[in-house]
């Protein structure tokens, strides 16, 4: 099977601004739909790369795009939720329709996005939403589906560690709910890699692949890596679980992007690595001590690190 037309859902977010350009470099045409064209100019001087304003949970607007497509890849999620009923909205009811144009359209390959730790008997909305979206894929016929269930990404642009690595700049104590949960980041350009590598390799066709990178840590140890890779001297203050959740609840309150909230707390009940044993068939995992050193750019500059060098300039 030869991919060389592909609509890209959630393109210009964290992982897309990854793939696309993978995807141009190897001179796939790339259909990216976003509601203002504006908010994702990184994208628009790459070559073959093709930005259309469009609302993707409008099912006739998803048929449209998808005409033609050889594949579809969706990447649409979102962390926090800022009104009842947006993970279902996303990670359900989304991938719900994005199924149904696929097969109205006779788009043969469909690669999701799902996460580790997705889990319908979950207390985490998210990790419901993100297990009811990944069975709807898995179950869809007449569609060669894919998914993948990555750890927590990091890499230029992401909002874990530039969040913690924010954070640290305000004081030099810091109160940390969930410290002993586990985690085993993935960088973002092995997910790229991943999904790029999959979408003409028929061995992937209906599996779920869980994408882990090779080291675990506990949140205060990111937090403390995070600090040395700043060189900054704080202290962490791990809270217990009732203050954990009391902590998420307030911060639930806070205006602006939050930092974390129950759902999260919740989540976090659970450790979110790979089992043992688990396959990683694309390519050895990049360790995070390698690359975390684009925490040091200035504010924006870390996202556009990464954007430039996709688009080598």
């Amino acid at each position: 099977m030869t991919c060389q037309n592909i609509c890209v859902l959630g393109g210009g977010g964290f992982v897309g601004s990854h793939l696309v350009p993978l995807l141009a470099a190897r001179g796939m045409h790339v259909v990216v739909p976003t509601r203002r064209r504006a908010r994702i100019k990184h994208l628009l001087v790459l070559p073959g790369v093709e930005v259309v304003e469009a609302d993707i949970h409008d099912p006739a607007a998803l048929q449209s795009l998808f005409t033609g497509m050889d594949a579809v890849i969706n990447l649409v999620g979102i962390l926090h939720e800022t009104r009842p009923g947006g993970f279902q909205h996303a990670h359900v009811d989304l991938p719900r329709k994005v199924v149904a144009a696929c097969l109205a359209s006779g788009v043969p390959r469909l690669l999701h996005m799902s996460a580790l730790g997705a889990d319908a008997a979950s207390k985490s909305r998210y990790q419901q939403s993100k297990s009811a979206g990944e069975a709807l894929v898995r179950a869809a016929q007449g569609i060669d589906a894919t998914v993948f269930r990555p750890s927590v990404i990091f890499g230029p642009g992401d909002s874990f560690l530039t969040m913690f690595a924010d954070l640290l700049q305000l004081a030099p104590v810091v109160p940390l709910a969930g410290a002993g949960a586990r985690f085993q980041p993935v960088f973002v350009g092995d997910v790229a890699r991943a999904f790029a590598a999959a979408l003409e390799r028929p061995e992937t066709f209906g599996q779920r692949y869980d994408l882990c990178g090779p080291g675990v840590y506990t949140l205060a140890e990111l937090l403390h890596l995070t600090a040395a890779t700043l060189g900054l001297r704080r202290r962490v203050l791990p809270l217990g679980e009732t203050a954990s959740y009391w902590f998420a609840r307030l911060m639930e309150w806070k205006p602006g992007s939050k930092i974390m909230t129950r759902d999260n707390h919740y989540a976090m009940q659970s450790d979110n690595v790979c089992p043992p044993g688990c396959v990683q068939p694309f390519g050895e995992p990049t360790p995070l001590e390698s690359v975390i050193g684009y925490l040091r750019e200035a504010g924006p500059r870390r996202a556009y690190m990464g954007f430039r060098t996709h688009a080598r300039r």
